[in-house]
């Protein structure tokens, strides 16, 4: 009769005699480790937008500075249909009164992220830095 090696008793568990069975419990052990290594080494997200939310009580809002973008991606300045550039402009000659006007940020709950946070980002760029988003709370029924 053959004698197996010491090799092969650390990695079949089976009768020596019989058809060798593979350990696979070092395999799934390495590939567990390989996963948690793979998670901890994943960047975090890094795009963001930063919006200075008014502090204190209620900010002042004023009707001609009301932004709104709805469900077809219309962003409307005071009820009037603008594009990027014209809400930059806008928002710019707000920022550059001698007190800075507040804006009213209020985008319907259903609205594209991808079209809020573009005005987002062209509120900040143009001076932007008084946003108020009232009626904040429609959107807690949504997540």
């Amino acid at each position: 009769m053959r004698r197996r090696s010491q090799f092969h008793r650390s990695i079949f568990r089976a009768d020596p005699n019989g058809d060798p069975d593979i350990n696979t419990t070092p395999l799934i052990d390495v590939m567990l480790v390989m996963l948690v290594m793979f998670i901890i080494t994943i960047p975090p997200p890094t795009h963001s937008v930063d919006v200075m939310l008014p502090e204190g009580g209620h900010a002042e809002v004023r009707d001609e500075n009301r932004i709104t973008i709805d469900t077809s991606d219309i962003i409307r300045w005071n009820g009037e249909a603008v594009d990027l550039a014209q809400l930059g402009q806008l928002v710019k000659s707000a920022a550059d009164r001698p007190a800075k006007a507040t804006l009213t940020f209020e985008p319907e709950a259903r609205a594209r992220y991808l079209r809020v946070d573009e005005a987002i980002g062209a509120i900040r760029r143009n001076g932007g830095n008084k946003i108020s988003f009232p009626g904040i709370s429609r959107y807690r029924d949504l997540i």
